[in-house]
């Protein structure tokens, strides 16, 4: 299912163009594709302030696409128990593959892609702007424990954080980029001086998680998991996790940054 919001209430029809007051004239515009089973998150926060403006002046189109909706069984069911044991639930591939492939393919010019995690690199205001000159944003959102990796293995997603904090899932920081984008958007603020104007907890990052499928489309869960040997299981993850720090944020094994136990969750 997609919602298509417009500034009035709530539509759950499939938007094809912009339904918006006051057209772009700048010949900038943003359209940006958000993924979630919460999309009731984000409506609020859509017609609302700045995000409002931009909308309103066709330079930005936020379309929402709750993905439980491409789950094929009959509890639409988006999430399963990690291989190899251990807490909370991670989120399957393949209603986010579906989602994906039935938004992105009629696209000839494939857009940039976003995964929120706590694991990726911390946005700053330089990689704001990089998204603001896009004329197109994928947003996926995670829930629970967080993604199958086979998710990230599949589509060329840029991981990014908001920050060395967590959140119950990735509405949140999804809307930060929206609004940061949309002020930054030639036309959206009063003036656009304003925007150039502004100012600007344990060691190691998440281990990657898989859940069934043990094989899918190919991408096999490392043997490791399916083996039942707790202690391998551990000594994995925790290398993995070791690797991932030392390349993704070396700066957390110096101890230049404070992070907290439970960092893998999204």
């Amino acid at each position: 299912m997609t919602r298509s919001l417009n500034l009035d209430p709530v539509s759950l029809s499939v938007r094809t163009e912009p339904t918006v007051k006051g057209a772009s004239t700048t010949g900038t515009s943003v359209r940006i594709d958000v993924l979630t089973i919460f999309p009731g998150i984000l409506e609020g926060f859509l017609n609302e302030s700045i995000v409002r403006i931009a909308r309103e002046k066709g330079l930005l189109e936020v379309v929402l696409h709750d993905f439980r909706q491409f789950a094929e069984d009959k509890h639409r069911t988006v999430d399963d128990k990690p291989f190899g044991g251990g807490p909370g639930m991670v989120l399957k591939p393949e209603p986010i593959f579906a989602c994906l492939e039935a938004l992105i393919a009629k696209d000839q010019q494939p857009p940039r892609m976003l995964l929120m995690s706590p694991c990726g690199s911390t946005l700053t205001q330089k990689r704001m702007r990089e998204f603001a000159k896009d004329e197109r944003l994928v947003i996926l959102c995670g829930r629970y424990e967080g993604y199958d990796e086979r998710i990230k293995l599949g589509w060329p997603f840029e991981e990014v954080s908001i920050g060395d904090y967590v959140l119950s899932g990735g509405e949140v920081p999804a809307m930060v980029v929206i609004d940061s984008v949309a002020r930054l958007l030639p036309g959206v603020l009063g003036h656009d001086l304003s925007a150039l104007q502004d100012s600007f907890e344990g060691p190691l990052l998440d281990h990657p998680h898989y859940t069934r499928p043990a094989d899918f489309r190919g991408m096999q869960v490392p043997a490791v998991l399916l083996s039942g040997d707790h202690s391998k299981v551990a000594a994995w993850r925790k290398q993995q996790a070791l690797e991932r720090t030392q390349v993704r944020r070396p700066d957390l094994l110096r101890g230049d940054a404070r992070r907290g136990p439970d960092a893998g969750q999204v």
